[in-house]
């Protein structure tokens, strides 16, 4: 099997690289500059129409989504148990993965890319203030189910892989509409993870891409 992923440092590509690397699969990992908009590019467009990262691609066929990616993962590797045994606890994994893409993530970017989502005059600090509402209520939501517990199921999952990445992604922003030291419980999470070899192989290839991107700049 030959396993590709396309990866830009920072985005929630992050997510299939940790997971990929927990199963112990062997995969190549295929930089995408974003600031240089190989994501626009016809070459990556023919990947993916959506123009979007992650994308990993399983012997040639191209399989874009994170919750799908974690799906398909957990059914090749399964020795690697990335979601639960139970049924029931299987699909409430799936279920916060969804909520992790639809409810965190649509609250992340407009900090970074503010325009994107309005182009009123003056209008970039109003989408960022809602835009962190929405993170405030979500990871308060997300604090509440980590209370006295590691991980979200009895184990590590890729549930925490992709919560992992959100809540990384929101403490390099600076938010001046919330306190995210207020979420305990998502920090002590956040420290857990960065001391799984598989996230610490992941944060040291982020650094060294950013590195090799800003070099050819």
């Amino acid at each position: 099997m030959k396993l590709q992923l396309f990866y830009a440092p920072i985005a929630c590509s992050m997510v299939p690289y940790i997971n990929l690397t927990e199963a112990g699969a062997e995969f190549e990992v295929l930089p995408v500059n974003m600031g240089k908009g190989q994501h626009m590019s016809p070459e990556y467009l023919k990947v993916n129409p959506k123009h979007k990262v992650p994308v990993l691609v399983i012997d040639g066929e191209p399989l874009t989504e994170n919750v799908a990616m974690a799906v398909w993962m957990s059914r090749t590797f399964p020795a690697a148990k990335l979601l639960p045994a139970d049924p029931m606890k299987e699909v409430k994994a799936i279920s916060l993965m969804s909520w992790f893409a639809s409810g965190i993530h649509p609250g992340l970017t407009p900090n970074n890319s503010p325009k994107r989502f309005c182009d009123l005059p003056d209008a970039e600090e109003n989408v960022k203030q809602c835009a962190q509402k929405s993170l405030d209520e979500n990871f308060g939501i997300a604090d509440a189910m980590l209370a006295g517990r590691e991980w979200f199921f009895d184990h590590y999952t890729a549930v925490d892989a992709y919560f992992f990445w959100t809540f990384i992604r929101a403490t390099r922003f600076e938010l001046k509409y919330m306190d995210l030291g207020k979420f305990k419980n998502c920090h002590a999470h956040l420290e857990r993870m960065k001391q799984r070899p598989s996230v610490q192989k992941l944060l040291a290839f982020e650094k060294a891409t950013q590195e090799a991107f800003a070099k050819a700049a």
